[in-house]
């Protein structure tokens, strides 16, 4: 099969994935084979890449929002047929005994394993995964408007939920990429007024199409408070940008795997008035579920970007430079042999 291998890591404009011809993957006990239709582009497959994170296996090859057929089941794998439309995200496997995971906490699970870190992912023909760890994709998404549900619209439900955002109430999104343009959706769907700080002139043109009440900069004024905020982009200073619009009592999620070192905050001024700033790390399967399910009935639409899998570096590259209107993906084209 054709994938895209990261043999070392290096910064992705010396385009260090390269497509080479391996053996498919075998299947197994209890996992499917999944013949991959195409796979979203994500800001940690950069880190991943690039070196930012730790890489606990070489080569790799990366991709986490995978949609794509059942073409194999292995001898005890009874959940799907083959044929049947899967999706796969960034959670590959936990272990289901461990405090985290007993407590429904998976995503902090001290042995977890990550798809195209840990498990090659979707850059390639096929993928495998535990059937427990993949999804029924709804019937009203396409292939390529599906994929970014995996990682952009689970990873961007969970900061909602931990942002502590309730229905009607006035929320704030720092950054305005793949996840954000879900966010925004499922914000409106609950009736909240939503402001978008971005700096980036057609993103802040995508937010009001999508109904931001607001859009400006980062260190621009709003013209109410927040009662919560969500920072997609990996840059610690703007949390104090945020502390500085958020009202007494409100939430900050980060919902970024990585993130420059957040600046020294004046308690005083930003954080006191029992504001709060919480992490989100990873998500669950139920986050997962709760997503794919909340998405069809508003119903979501994801607006993308298709590249070929030829075209891997060069796709990266342009979401580096937040030229990427909506969410990448990589389409995975059968090679003709």
């Amino acid at each position: 099969m054709l994938a895209a291998l990261l043999r070392a890591p290096a910064p992705i404009e010396e385009n260090p994935l390269v497509i080479a011809d391996i053996p498919e993957p075998p299947v197994g006990e209890a996992e499917v084979r999944i013949r991959v239709r195409c796979c979203g582009l994500c800001h940690t497959d950069l880190h991943t890449v690039e070196g930012e994170l730790e890489l606990p296996k070489l080569p790799v090859i990366p991709g986490h929002q995978i949609v794509g057929n059942v073409e194999s089941l292995g001898p005890s794998a009874r959940r799907f047929r083959e044929g049947d439309r899967v999706g796969v995200a960034w959670l590959h496997r936990s272990c289901g005994v461990c405090r985290y995971c007993r407590d429904a906490n998976e995503n902090l699970c001290d042995r977890a394993e990550f798809t195209g870190l840990h498990a090659d992912g979707g850059y390639g023909e096929f993928a495998t995964v535990d059937e427990a760890f993949a999804y029924a994709v709804p019937s009203g998404f396409t292939d390529h408007q599906a994929a970014p549900l995996l990682c952009a619209g689970v990873i961007g439900y969970r900061a909602l939920r931990l942002s502590e955002t309730r229905r009607g109430e006035r929320l704030g999104l720092f950054g305005f990429g793949g996840s954000a343009h879900i966010v925004i959706q499922i914000a409106r769907y609950w009736g909240c007024e939503v402001y978008v700080f971005t700096r980036s002139p057609s993103h802040q043109e995508h937010a009001r199409e999508l109904g931001a009440a607001w859009v400006g900069r980062a260190e621009d004024s709003p013209p109410e408070r927040l009662r919560a905020a969500i920072i997609f982009a990996p840059a610690g200073e703007l949390v104090l940008d945020a502390l500085r619009v958020l009202d007494r009592g409100g939430t900050i999620a980060l919902a970024g795997l990585t993130m420059t070192p957040i600046p020294q905050i004046d308690y005083a001024k930003l954080l006191y008035h029992e504001r709060k700033i919480r992490s989100v790390a990873n998500a669950t399967r139920r986050d997962a579920e709760e997503l794919l399910a909340l998405a069809g009935a508003i119903p979501i639409r994801t607006e993308v970007e298709i590249f070929p899998l030829a075209q891997i570096n060069q796709a990266l590259q342009k979401m580096k430079r937040s030229e990427i209107r909506g969410a990448g993906v990589i389409e995975i084209v059968p090679a003709a042999r």
